[in-house]
Parts: C-alpha cells; structure tokens; sequence
C-alpha cells in the first residue's frame, strides 16, 4: 500500500526490499525503518495529515505537562508545534527496540532536535532564537500505528535557550488550571509508585539489562549511591537535562544526591526494558521509568512543599564489559518546577 501516491514523499524507501513485520505497510523493513520515515515524513516532510494514518483513534500521549488522546489531538498538537517552530528538525540520535508484531513492538527514540521560534508558543511570545534539546520518544506500535507514547523532553532548556525564564514560566503554567486528564494520570501513577515497597537487589545481573535496571532500582529505591562504583565506568559519561553534562563517579553521584536530598521517599518503578547489541559491541539498553517522591528539601526545587513529584523519564545506557560508559537521562525538569509552584500556590490558599 502507498499511502503517499500522489503526494510528496519525503522519505521514499530506498530499495525494493519489502518488510514482513505482520499488519505493517510492507514498504517498511523493520520497526527502526518504520519510525526513522514516518517521523520524517510527519515533521521535516510537513505531511501532518499522516498522523491520521500513524496513530491509532484512542492512543494515548503521556507528558507530565499534559496528556493527549487520538490521532485528532496529535495531528492538531503537531500543527500547534509547527506553527511555532516551522523548521523543527528531528535528528535520531538511536532507536533501541524491543516486543514483536503480535503483542506490539517498542520503539525508544532518542532524538536531538533543533528548532527556530518563529510564532507563539506555550512558552510564550515569538523570540526569534534557536534552540537544539534532547528529546525520547517512547512508542508502542502495533497493525502499523502507534497506539502508545511516552514523551519526554528538557523544556527547561528549551525555555531558556529561547530567552524565557523557565522559572517565570513553571509560574504561569503553575497558575493556570490543572486539567482532569493530566490530574488523573498523575494521582494514578503516584498511588502506583506509593504501592512499591524498596528493596535492594543482590544478586548479580545475568545481563545488561538486568544491569540497568538493578543500578537504577538499587540507586533510587534503597539509596545506594555508591553502587554508582560498581555499575558505571570510572569515565563514565552522562548526558542529562538542564545543561546536565557529568563526568565520572563523583559527579554522577552529585546528579542522584541531588534528586534523593530534594525528594523524600522516592519510589522508583523500571516500567519498561530493552535492549539491543551494538555494532561496536556491547549493548544499548533503554529503560522508560517513573518515581515519586514529597518535596520535603531544598537541594533543587526550592522551599519544600511537602507535595508529591512525579517524574516521567527515560534512559540510554551503553554498557560495554558489563559497565555503563554512557548514558542519556532525559525528563522535564521544566514540569517539575510547575509542580513545585502549582504546589505552593496550594498552599497560599489554604487547600
């Protein structure tokens, strides 16, 4: 099937190979294949009217700054972002996949993208500035559509680069109405998170992905930063949000000190893995996760709330030799913030 005859193909397939990923168009090779063109197709090529074709009618979009159900909203919030950054590019930096066509495949797609505001946006007036953010794009994608998203991105140095205070701008968000959706969503995930009781694993990790995910649990859920020695290479790099670029155990640690001495109680969940080998050797690992935890200090977010923060993220690991040499922490710092405001507004008035 052609779905774009007639009509300007942006990313035409580039041989006779036919895929046989089942219920998927056969012009599409494998999962990597199929993201790396509809995503072109839908935002360097502009054929937004594809995210008819490409996400399912009820498919849900997580954010931890809204969420968004169907094609309709996806296709109208696609049009939104456009109108204000029309020369957005999507540079995918890797896909890490796992899952099949019978029970849906996963796609983790890390991407850095680079953008001109050029019109209004959520974040405020036109400014005429560039701005380059990592962003993850975590998709279940089954029958040819994307009937599952995860997104998060570094709003907070998107704000920045394009000349807003994202302090003044978590405020104005914090102010306006909370929407029954995204409250939902966010009391459910918390009471999911509340329900974890932490352990610490010892027993050795049979694989990278166990590695990543025991690193992760053992760090946040039962507070052993140390194990940051054990897990990642003593050069190890990390790529985070908010101009976030560590180099080896010391600083690392400081990045999960930070969150543990800001948040109380954190309850980590590992909701999704996996994994794929590198060419280089080694593996790429990716690992969708939440916590939660009560802004009881001061470390990061200010004058504590007590209120609960959930955090929606995303992580790529390069594990070589059974080490992390890198990895990509990406969530939305900026949504926090609103968190933290919306909170003390709250708080102001009594409730």
């Amino acid at each position: 099937m052609n779905r774009l005859e007639n009509h300007f193909d942006s990313a035409p397939a580039d041989s006779n190979e036919t895929g046989n990923m089942t219920g998927f168009d056969s012009e599409f090779t494998d999962i990597v294949d199929y993201i790396l063109r509809i995503t072109y197709r839908i935002w360097e090529g502009k054929q937004v009217g594809l995210c008819y074709d490409y996400y399912s009618d009820d498919c849900p979009v997580y954010t931890i700054a809204g969420v968004s159900i169907g094609a309709e909203e996806v296709t109208q919030n696609t049009l939104n972002t456009m109108a204000a950054f029309p020369d957005r590019t999507l540079h995918a930096e890797d896909i890490i996949w796992g899952g099949d066509a019978q029970n849906g495949y996963h796609s983790s797609h890390r991407i850095r993208t680079h953008m001109t505001n050029l019109g209004p946006s959520d974040l405020g007036p036109a400014s005429g500035k560039h701005a380059v953010i990592p962003v993850i794009a975590h998709c279940v994608c089954k029958d040819n559509k994307i009937v599952e998203e995860w997104l998060v991105r570094d709003n907070f140095s998107l704000a920045e680069q394009l000349g807003f205070d994202p302090i003044a701008v978590a405020k104005e968000k914090a102010a306006l109405p909370l929407s029954d959706r995204l409250k939902d969503y966010i009391d459910s995930e918390v009471a999911r998170l509340d329900a974890i009781e932490p352990t610490r694993i010892a027993t050795p990790a049979s694989s990278d992905e166990e590695l990543a995910v025991t690193a992760l649990n053992n760090i946040w859920n039962a507070r052993m930063v140390g194990d940051v020695h054990k897990y990642y290479a003593e050069n190890a790099r990390f790529y985070g949000v908010n101009k976030r670029q560590l180099n080896g155990h010391q600083e690392i640690m400081q990045f999960y000190l930070q969150l543990l001495g800001s948040l109380s109680g954190i309850r980590f969940s590992a909701d999704y893995v996996c994994s794929n080998e590198h060419k280089d050797g080694g593996s790429d690992v990716a690992v969708r996760w939440t916590l939660k935890g009560d802004h009881l200090g001061t470390v990061l977010y200010g004058k504590p709330t007590g209120a609960p923060i959930f955090i929606l993220g995303e992580s790529h690991f390069r594990i070589i030799d059974g080490e992390i040499t890198e990895e990509w922490n990406i969530f939305d710092e900026l949504s926090v913030w609103v968190q933290v405001f919306r909170a003390k507004n709250a708080l102001a008035a009594g409730e």
